[in-house]
């Protein structure tokens, strides 16, 4: 049975009600009352939650065996700061980004995104998508069994964005006019904290690239092809697995 979602507050000795959200599911699941199931709080906690009650609105379940578990979680972080991209994209780009272990998302409003949610006036079509991007999260954590939910950072431009990036992380924009690899790039850098800034549609301007190479943006190539905005993010972290990740290094030389 999958895992579910149930944030905190967890009781111990009493019953924990359920989410709406988390009611929904069950109801359309049909888990019969008696039934037990995997819980996570989205902070690294699981847990086995005992369904005691459940109507159309409300649930309450009997919690144990809560313990840490970080076992899907990487040593270091992974930010993809991503341009913002048109249609469906972002929400496929969402979903995979924390299926393969990003740790935050930064939607960037670029000059060429398709779609802009940063103009005055904008601010609720931005929260409805990031609260749309934050249940796509939920979800995908559920569905590959992460213990800790990703955060989705607000909607910014590339400028405000790179004024904020800590100063010791390494950072690293995709860029199909670079010429130096991106595996050259993991090859020599030690396991670190790291943050991936894709284009959206059309790539960035040169004017927001200078903008992050002066920020110590470092530009990085991906290969001979150019890769769709919703296809890099997901090729530039799987390769930072591949390179960084001691026990898929074994496994890959086995």
């Amino acid at each position: 049975m999958p895992q579910f979602y149930l944030p905190r507050p967890w009781e111990i000795q009493n019953p924990t009600s359920l989410t709406p959200e988390l009611v929904h599911h069950l109801r359309v699941r049909r888990i019969p009352i008696g039934e037990s199931f995997p819980v996570f709080d989205g902070k690294g906690h699981v847990g086995i939650a005992k369904l005691l009650t459940l109507s159309n609105k409300s649930g309450q379940v009997q919690l144990s065996g809560i313990q840490a578990n970080l076992l899907r979680e990487s040593t270091y972080g992974i930010t993809l700061a991503q341009g913002l991209a048109g249609g469906d994209k972002m929400d496929w780009i969402v979903e995979k980004a924390v299926e393969t272990g990003v740790q935050a998302i930064v939607p960037l409003q670029c000059e060429r995104s398709v779609i802009k949610l940063t103009r005055a006036g904008d601010s609720g079509r931005a929260e409805k998508r990031i609260s749309h991007w934050q249940a796509i999260t939920q979800a995908a954590c559920e569905q590959c069994e992460r213990t800790v939910l990703p955060s989705i950072e607000p909607i910014q431009t590339i400028e405000r964005f790179v004024s904020q990036v800590k100063p010791s992380q390494l950072k690293v924009l995709l860029s199909p006019q670079a010429t130096e690899n991106f595996s050259a790039i993991l090859a020599r850098t030690p396991p670190q904290d790291i943050t991936l800034m894709i284009g959206p549609e059309g790539g960035l301007t040169p004017e927001e690239e200078a903008l992050a190479t002066a920020a110590g943006f470092v530009l990085a190539s991906l290969g001979e092809r150019v890769l769709r905005t919703e296809t890099a993010g997901i090729v530039a972290i799987s390769a930072v697995h591949t390179l960084w990740n001691p026990e898929l290094q074994n496994f890959l030389n086995q």
